[in-house]
């Protein structure tokens, strides 16, 4: 796997043995993505769930995005990103954080010391080791919601399986949708305020 465009066109992306539960994504699905957000991207700060070898995160530095935070569940991932980082010189834009992405995610904010994201990207696995079905997004989705993790302005783009249709959480909408094989990818983004801020009024 190599970043497609930018600064690093070409680069070899460091990956995870292959029998690691790591569903990489592919180059024609990466390219259409950001062809999408291409505009979004100089200087956004930029936010990879289930980061898996970083490919996502690492294309969205290339392309020039300022910051990028990578989270994923399993500390061989984190360690991979670390490596990709460290080879393209871009240790300090990035940050990696090992971390259960089913749980509230509201202490990202704090950690990674950016209260919001313009662009969001999850990729949670389609399957568990025993190869059985899962539907982790719309869960995902609520956490994000929940801890305000995107700029009211940004997006959040979530790659999951076809037959998976995450409803878009409280003051979210859905805007765009593309299916690839098996792989749906949906596009979400702010649509209102938070309850927080109406109960206050």
């Amino acid at each position: 796997m190599r970043i497609i465009a930018g600064e690093a066109r070409g680069r070899r992306i460091l990956s995870v043995p292959k029998s690691m539960p790591v569903r990489p994504i592919s180059a024609r699905i990466r390219q259409s993505v950001f062809d999408i957000i291409r505009p979004r991207l100089p200087g956004a700060r930029f936010l990879d769930l289930f980061a898996g070898t970083g490919a996502v995160g690492l294309e969205a530095l290339s392309r020039g995005a300022e910051r990028v935070v990578f989270v994923d569940g399993d500390r061989r991932c984190v360690e991979v990103i670390k490596k990709n980082l460290e080879r393209a010189e871009w240790s300090s834009r990035g940050q990696t954080f090992h971390a259960n992405l089913l749980q509230p995610l509201t202490w990202i904010g704090y950690r990674s010391r950016l209260d919001a994201f313009d662009l969001i990207f999850m990729g949670p696995p389609y399957k568990d080791e025993e190869k059985r079905p899962l539907q982790l997004t719309e869960t995902v989705l609520g956490h994000v919601a929940a801890a305000k993790l995107l700029q009211p302005d940004g997006w959040l783009i979530a790659q999951h399986h076809k037959k998976e249709e995450p409803k878009a959480p409280e003051g979210f909408e859905g805007f765009r949708q593309s299916r690839y094989g098996d792989t749906r990818v949906s596009f979400f983004r702010w649509a209102g305020r938070h309850r927080s801020e109406l109960s206050s009024q």
